[in-house]
């Protein structure tokens, strides 16, 4: 398997409009972030994309994706959803609805919000999808050619969310909270992706001290730190201070697995 994260920053993306910091200002590429999604390559031919959010299009060019298998949405925030328009191009090239996997709070706002998809219509060209719901409960469910995917419940303050592991992978980002039994899920990955806003602590999501908790008991081989604010510094200070086998991801990044 091989994870391309796609974007890394949070729903503002980094540099923030009209922001004159130290951290929007760098001329590093690895403080340039656009909204947070990955995309998981498994044997070459699947692609399954975690969120699909406003920058969707440009990250599929700039990667050049020309297959979508299907999507896992973590909740419905517009910073992960807000591309699902785009998904037509695939649905013309693939002939199909794309395939989406998402929990029921984000069902509903997607069924809301983006009404004109999933009402009956018979204009050519809209785009389509299914919405497959995964509460969580479940021990596994299969996407794409037969992909395991092992749902991970988690809270972003209030609203309940889901992580998902794929064998040695787990992936989460803008929570702040796993129950015990969902920690449990993680036993084993070798990759964990996680969320961490900032330094300081955080309403809704973890902050990098939080994150490294999370880490230190999930224990796997690799980390990565995405959904990242301009208030967490610059990327080469910051990951400088990071343990052992932990890393700021950044847009581009690809992690085989």
């Amino acid at each position: 398997m091989r994870l391309t994260f796609l974007g890394t920053g949070t729903s503002q993306g980094v540099p923030v409009i009209a922001c004159g910091c130290g951290v929007c200002c760098s001329e590093d590429g690895r403080d340039k972030r656009l909204r947070t999604s990955a995309l998981l390559t498994v044997n070459e031919s699947t692609n399954i994309l975690f969120d699909i959010g406003p920058d969707f299009r440009q990250q599929m060019l700039r990667e050049g994706v020309n297959r979508l298998d299907a999507i896992l949405v973590t909740h419905a925030h517009r910073d992960h959803v807000a591309g699902l328009d785009d998904v037509r191009s695939f649905n013309y090239v693939q002939h199909k609805k794309m395939d989406v996997y998402l929990n029921r709070e984000a069902k509903v706002a997607l069924e809301r919000d983006y009404k004109y998809i999933f009402e009956h219509h018979e204009f050519p060209g809209l785009p389509e999808a299914d919405l497959h719901e995964v509460e969580g409960t479940e021990k596994s469910f299969r996407v794409a050619e037969g992909v395991e995917v092992v749902p991970v419940r988690a809270m972003h303050k209030d609203l309940p969310i889901l992580g998902y592991r794929i064998g040695p992978l787990a992936y989460i980002t803008d929570a702040n909270y796993l129950a015990p039994e969902e920690m449990d899920k993680l036993k084993g990955v070798k990759v964990l992706v996680i969320n961490a806003l900032r330094k300081e602590k955080h309403f809704s999501h973890y902050s990098l001290p939080e994150a490294l908790e999370v880490i230190k008991k999930v224990n796997p081989g690799r980390a990565y730190v995405t959904h990242i604010s301009h208030e967490m510094g610059l990327h080469a200070e910051v990951e400088r201070t990071l343990p052992e086998g932990v890393f700021l991801a950044y847009d581009g990044l690809e992690v085989e697995i």
